[in-house]
């Protein structure tokens, strides 16, 4: 059903979550240390893992994994978000000399490092957060390893007044939506990082969606810790099983080039057609066999991008990790990887839940304020206390592969109307939600606030993607123009 069709009556743009004045704390470094790897729920950039002289094995990248396992004590909630740049005046892209003026000044005017790239900056470093560009110019906070969400919320308001205050005074404005609402791929600058030259090449010959994934997205990714490789295996489930529930809560992605898509989260849509070696809804981790060592199996067989030697991307396109492991990548004849090299490939893999050494939840929209905290609220209650989480592994129990692989390509056509087992997934979502709740609840944070608007989009079926689709058949007349001065940061 096209989401034009469904448009309600006016309404006005999606409020941002209330605000909460929380001063910044800085995250605890983890003390699950186990053999020589460091542990974090949020990943920094451009790090290298020290590798060992003697040649990997399997059971290497295995403890990789497994080192992520930690007391609950040093869980913590990462956050990651994405949105677009655009010039102020003309509502066009901006390109690679504005964000480098942009990162320039937040790194002269708040403290930040340079993160280069032969003589371009390409992102900024301040302790454990950093800023990154993504392939068409979206600016990225991974954010640092917290605690609770209130300091989400605070590292969300500090990132977003920062890159404001350099972004006024240089014209540009900042967007969150899914999915671009107004460019042609054609009309996007490619950032000058060798990696997404590699990308932008071989993703149309696997895929229809790849470059447009890479230039015309942004999302909410929330990055949470396991204490054990069954604890891992039940969120992992869990996370894969409601991921389509969370894009259609969060759905925010229903416009194209200037008009209304077919789609509630086309960004969600896009990844069914990116490259299916590595996106989707991996059924085989739901096999009674699944674990740390499956998962290596999977992601060994997975192709490669590219091997990073002496400051270069080498393009390995095609050859797979296990290739490189016995020796056989001709782009670099007898060498045997090195950790860093794993843990890069374990990063160019994109399905709905991503498992390195921690968990990413990956299926929702970027959007407004609100949703950047509402997201990790939304996983956070349900993944970090144990009666959700038996609640929810109780729920997704008798589910079938087909029903998820349904779930995952109908909800970002249909939303929270997409029919499930007799009922809609807005029924399934309004269970959900309550269980999230309630989890946030029992952690005593009054961390239960950051789903407030949730419980509205719940309650009316009004999602920011309907929102938008009423907005724009009505107050402002089928004109893109708009979203960009109502639901800018």
């Amino acid at each position: 059903m096209q989401l034009r069709a469904r448009a309600a009556a006016a309404m006005s743009p999606v409020p941002t979550a209330r605000a909460f004045v929380s001063p910044t704390v800085a995250a605890r470094p983890s003390r699950g240390l186990r053999r020589r790897f460091a542990v974090a729920a949020s990943p920094p950039v451009e790090k290298a893992v020290r590798a060992d002289s003697e040649p990997l094995t399997k059971e290497d990248l295995v403890a990789y994994l497994a080192s992520g396992c930690k007391p609950r004590h040093d869980w913590r909630i990462g956050t990651e978000h994405e949105k677009f740049g655009f010039q102020v005046e003309t509502l066009q892209p901006i390109n690679y000399g504005q964000v480098r003026d942009l990162l320039n000044g937040i790194a002269d005017r708040f403290g930040w490092h340079r993160v280069t790239e032969g003589n371009n900056v390409i992102g900024l470093k301040q302790g454990l957060q950093s800023i990154s560009l993504e392939a068409g110019g979206q600016i990225e906070l991974s954010g640092a390893p917290l605690e609770i969400l209130h300091q989400t919320w605070a590292e969300v308001n500090s990132h977003l007044y920062q890159v404001k205050a350099v972004g006024e005074e240089l014209g540009i404005g900042f967007l969150g939506l899914g999915f671009q609402p107004k460019w042609n791929l054609s009309d996007i600058p490619m950032m000058p990082k060798a990696r997404y030259q590699i990308m932008q090449n071989y993703m149309p010959t696997v895929g229809s969606f790849g470059l447009d994934v890479m230039f015309r997205t942004c999302t909410v990714q929330v990055n949470l810790d396991f204490s054990s490789e069954q604890d891992m295996i039940t969120k992992l489930r869990a996370g894969l099983a409601l991921q389509p529930i969370a894009t259609a809560i969060f759905a925010s992605s229903p416009f194209k080039e200037g008009k209304l898509s077919d789609f509630h989260s086309l960004r969600s849509h896009l990844y069914t057609d990116l490259d299916n070696d590595r996106t989707g809804m991996l059924p085989f981790v739901f096999e009674n066999s699944f674990g740390f060592e499956r998962y290596v199996d999977y992601v060994l067989d997975v192709p490669m991008y590219f091997v990073y030697r002496n400051k270069k991307h080498i393009d390995c396109t095609g050859m797979s990790f296990r290739d490189f492991m016995a020796g056989k990548l001709p782009q670099v004849p007898g060498e045997r990887p090195t950790l860093s090299d794993w843990e890069n490939h374990l990063g160019t893999i994109y399905p709905e839940v991503r498992l390195k050494r921690y968990l990413e939840m990956r299926g929702a929209d970027g959007g407004p304020r609100g949703t950047l905290c509402a997201v990790p609220a939304f996983w956070v209650g349900l993944l970090y206390d144990n009666e959700s989480l038996r609640s929810i592994t109780d729920m997704i129990a008798d589910w079938t592969d087909e029903e998820r692989e349904m779930l995952r390509r109908k909800v970002p056509v249909t939303g929270l109307k997409t029919p499930f087992r007799g009922g809609y997934v807005r029924d399934l979502a309004e269970s959900v939600v309550k269980l999230a709740k309630d989890g946030l609840q029992r952690r005593g944070h009054k961390e239960h606030c950051f789903l407030d608007e949730v419980d509205e989009v719940i309650a009316t079926g009004v999602t920011p993607a309907v929102k938008l689709a009423n907005l724009y058949e009505t107050k402002w007349q089928h004109n893109i123009d708009p979203v960009f001065r109502e639901f800018a940061y």
